[in-house]
């Protein structure tokens, strides 16, 4: 199995968020389990059967975040040397060819990504499209919605 790539960062978030599952979720409804047994009988008990499935998509979700982390290779982005190339971990200004409106993306794992945070899978078109262009370059995108040409106008890499 390979190692999934993930940013120094977005490895932080999600050891926050199963620290959260853990330490503060889990007990809660392990709680209202407790609490909604105490009512009687379990067959008629709507807030037994929510509890329960709340419990299995907590439990879910930790497991899923514990092998991610576990498989993850963590890179931390403030020491990539990488110039202008376009590479894991950058973030890179995009200008519209057509209406000259820029947008800022930063390329990271396919677990962190967050298209409203402006973090994108390095597995999404856009991204793949960008990996291995230089500041300066034009890239073109398919997209549903047709095909969009984009400028490479900057390259950063910061953790």
């Amino acid at each position: 199995m390979s190692r999934a790539p993930i940013t120094a960062k977005g490895a932080q978030r999600l050891r926050l968020e199963l620290e959260e599952l853990k330490s503060v979720k889990r007990p809660a409804v392990i709680e209202a389990i407790a609490e909604a047994r105490a009512h009687g009988d379990l067959k008629e008990n709507a807030e037994y059967h929510a509890a329960r499935e709340q419990q299995g998509f907590i439990e879910g979700r930790i497991k899923h975040l514990e092998a991610e982390l576990s498989h993850a290779q963590i890179i931390d982005v403030s020491q990539l040397a990488a110039g202008d190339k376009v590479v894991f971990g950058a973030t890179v200004v995009l200008a519209d060819s057509d209406s000259g409106e820029e947008k800022t993306y930063q390329i990271v794992g396919d677990l962190e990504a967050d298209i409203k945070q402006g973090l994108i899978a390095i597995s999404s078109p856009v991204a793949r499209a960008m990996i291995g262009k230089n500041e300066g370059d034009e890239i073109t995108i398919e997209a549903p919605g047709g095909t969009h040409e984009y400028e490479i106008v900057a390259v950063r890499y910061q953790g």
